[in-house]
């Protein structure tokens, strides 16, 4: 089943936190709200879920008409399954009677069944009598997950469910659920301002701003051609520099770059570490520069470069090798695919 959100508004008082919000999820697909704190995101999970009413636009899952203003289907009618940022797992309850709770109208033996196919699928069956607070942080999730698939949703809603993990936990635990998702094929609305996390689970990502859709589509889209210099820089690292725009090109201190309908004057172009290219310092092309420093990351070679003259410094994130001297001379070149040209920024 499918959900769709149709001019979705919401404030709280005089506060509006939703403005216009149009969004879908295919069957078996994953789709990210992405975004800064504060900017709606688990609101607009509120209303989908029923926890919150509508105020303005209409909410359908498969279809059916499940919430407009003065229609509301309850939550427990709607086939939403939720994952809670603190997961919300019942401390009295032993991890089968949780992962069961939302199957108490089914009969014993069914409910016995589902259970044990929703542990499974997390591979947590060894745990079906252990109690919560003996889990770790990774385990809960997997408890929270299996319980919200239990009732076999039409929707799953995930609320900054990797959140409260440390760094090397969450990349596990998001590709452990990652694969449940796809094995599932509901459809998953997962809310998170992390933009990786975003980018390695995502079908397509919707990155939200002050309560609006600002643009979606698959995660390289928005990565590779953001709409806007909010997109660019919540998507990934980005070096500032300006840039002057003459008949739709702009000239920069790595050179011309295309800017296709932007007014002639100032701007600004947006170009991404990765972007960035090192050459020899005696080819005939790039700009000349100083390496300033240079550091091992593992899996890449983090590079601070001096532009020659009153140009500034440059971030360039390069694959792993030989460290680069400090004080060497190169030329810098610039993949035109991740330099984005902007209007210059109103201060």
């Amino acid at each position: 089943m499918s959900l769709r959100l149709a001019g979705i508004h919401h404030s709280y008082g005089a506060r509006p936190v939703l403005r216009s919000v149009d969004l879908e999820v295919g069957a078996g697909e994953t789709v990210c709200l992405l975004g800064p704190s504060g900017d709606g995101k688990t609101t607009l999970l509120r209303v989908i879920s029923g926890l919150e009413p509508v105020q303005a636009g209409s909410v359908e899952i498969g279809g059916a008409l499940v919430a407009a203003p003065g229609s509301e289907m309850p939550p427990e009618a709607r086939r939403v399954g939720f994952v809670f940022q603190d997961y919300a797992l019942f401390p009295h309850l032993d991890v089968a009677a949780n992962v069961g709770f939302g199957l108490r109208h089914l009969p014993a033996a069914e409910r016995r069944d589902r259970v044990a196919e929703a542990l499974d699928r997390v591979k947590m069956t060894s745990f079906a009598t252990a109690w919560p607070h003996t889990l770790s942080g990774g385990q809960q999730q997997r408890i929270a997950l299996a319980r919200a698939l239990a009732p076999r949703p039409a929707v799953l809603l995930l609320d900054e469910a990797f959140a409260s993990l440390d760094a090397r936990l969450r990349a596990q635990v998001r590709d452990e659920t990652l694969r449940v998702l796809q094995q599932a094929q509901v459809a998953t609305l997962i809310v998170t301002h992390d933009a990786e996390e975003a980018m390695a689970m995502a079908d397509r990502i919707a990155l939200m701003r002050d309560g609006q859709i600002v643009q979606q589509g698959a995660p390289e889209d928005l990565y590779l051609r953001p709409a806007n210099r909010f997109v660019a820089e919540f998507l990934g690292e980005v070096n500032h520099l300006p840039a002057t725009v003459r008949a739709g090109t702009a000239s920069t201190a790595l050179g011309p770059l295309a800017a296709a309908g932007l007014p002639d004057g100032p701007a600004e172009a947006l170009v991404r570490p990765e972007a960035i290219r090192l050459l020899d310092p005696h080819a005939a092309v790039g700009a000349p520069a100083e390496i300033a420093a240079c550091r091992s990351l593992g899996p890449a070679m983090l590079v601070r470069l001096a532009l020659a003259g009153e140009a500034g410094h440059l971030q360039a994130r390069l694959p792993p090798g030989p460290p680069w001297p400090r004080g060497g001379a190169v030329r810098v070149a610039v993949d035109p695919e991740r330099a984005y040209v902007f209007p210059a920024a109103v201060s």
